[in-house]
Formats: C-alpha cells, structure tokens, sequence
C-alpha cells in the first residue's frame, strides 16, 4: 500500500511538473520570434507565416502525433516530458533510453522502466549541454579540422551507423521476423527516395507488418505445440 501510493504521488508530481514545464517552454518557443520582432521593430507578415505554416505544419503534425503515440509507452510519463522537451528523440533520447533498459534488465511498461528511462534522458541531456558548451568554446580553434574533406564520410554516416549498431541487437534475436520490416522499407525507400523524409510515418506500417509476423510466429508456434 505505500508503495502504490509512493508511486501516485510520484506520478502526479511528474505530470505537473511535465505539464507546467512543457507549457513554459512551448511560449518561450512561440513567443522568442515575436519579441525579438517587437524589440527590432521587425515583425513579419502573419500571413505570410501562416501560408509557410500550412506548408509544412500538417505533415509535421502528423509526424509529432505518431512519434507521441510510438515513444511515449518506451519511455513513460517522466522520460517522454524530458525527452519531448529537450528534443532529439530519435538520435539521442530513444538510444540512451533503450540501452539503459537493457543494461538494468527491466522490461518496457513498468514502473521500473520509467525510472531507468527519466534518469537516463535526464543525464543525456545534462551530457548534451556540457558537450554543446565546450562545443561552443572549441568550435573557432576546431573548425578547419571538423570542415576537412576527410572527416566529411564520417559525419555523413554518424546517424545509420548509430542504428544500424543498435538495430542488429535486435535483428539477430530473431533474424527471420526482423527481415520482412527491414526489407520492405529499403525497397520502399530505392523506388520512392522522397520517402526518406517521412520516416517517423512510416513507423507504423513496418511496425504494424512486424506485430502481424510475430501474431503468425506465434499462433504457428501454439499449434506445432
């Protein structure tokens, strides 16, 4: 019983905090343009901000929508407010945060798990901004040498070999099942390249082809059984 209710408070202190916080930081996003337009005397068209708006937002909020509904069940309420709000998912809070579950052994949806995941997201951005920091300081004497032709490959390739090192952890689990996802986007992907942009989309039909396989493995399985 204490512990459930150690647990409720918990909950309802990360959901305030994560809402208050969240609220903050979407008005100093929103807001940042227009007070910088009102202190230069420089504000823009509205409606020429909102055609551009148009142009973009909807896939974008589509894209926002799924990454939501994707994310937020691996990370729980504590890491999803973190993650959400520092940004970079995708290259840096879902790697930290699924490494960290597989270190500590605990299993995605439980409570343990949206510990691992707070602290984890927590201290990935906490490294993120003593990095960006010394980046900052560093970044006149180490330009010729981040600018040079023969590192370009390299940072060309950070974000596939990033992946492609986790997804193999995962593939070789179960190589049969994993195969159908992953060749099906690399097809979809050579025909159609404009794709390559709507990636956070196109979770959802691989990932829905990936839980039927599975379904069938596993109804296969029961009836040798």
């Amino acid at each position: 019983m204490e512990r459930n209710e150690t647990i409720a408070k918990y909950e309802r202190g990360t959901h305030f905090l994560g809402r208050l916080v969240s609220l903050l930081t979407l008005a100093m996003l929103v807001g940042a343009p227009f007070l910088i337009g009102t202190w230069l005397g420089a504000m823009p068209d509205l409606g020429a901000v909102g055609r551009g708006f148009l142009a973009v937002g909807l896939v974008w909020t589509v894209s926002s929508v799924v990454e939501f509904l994707v994310y937020t069940p691996m990370l729980g309420s504590g890491g999803s407010y973190l993650a959400f709000i520092t940004g970079n998912l995708i290259n840096m809070k879902i790697p930290c945060a699924v490494n960290a579950r597989d270190l500590a052994g605990v299993k995605a949806g439980t409570k343990e798990n949206e510990i691992v995941s707070t602290l984890s997201i927590a201290v990935s951005s906490l490294v993120t901004i003593v990095i960006l920091a010394v980046g900052v300081l560093l970044l006149q004497p180490l330009q010729p040498l981040l600018q040079s032709p023969a590192l370009q490959p390299a940072f060309d390739n950070v974000v596939p070999a990033l992946f492609g090192a986790m997804a193999y952890k995962y593939y070789r689990k179960d190589l049969k099942l994993a195969v159908w996802p992953l060749l099906m986007m690399s097809v979809l992907f050579i025909l159609v390249p404009t794709l390559q942009s709507q990636t956070s989309i196109l979770i959802i039909p691989a990932g829905a082809l990936a839980i039927l396989l599975a379904w069938l493995k596993y109804r296969k399985d029961r009836t040798k059984a």
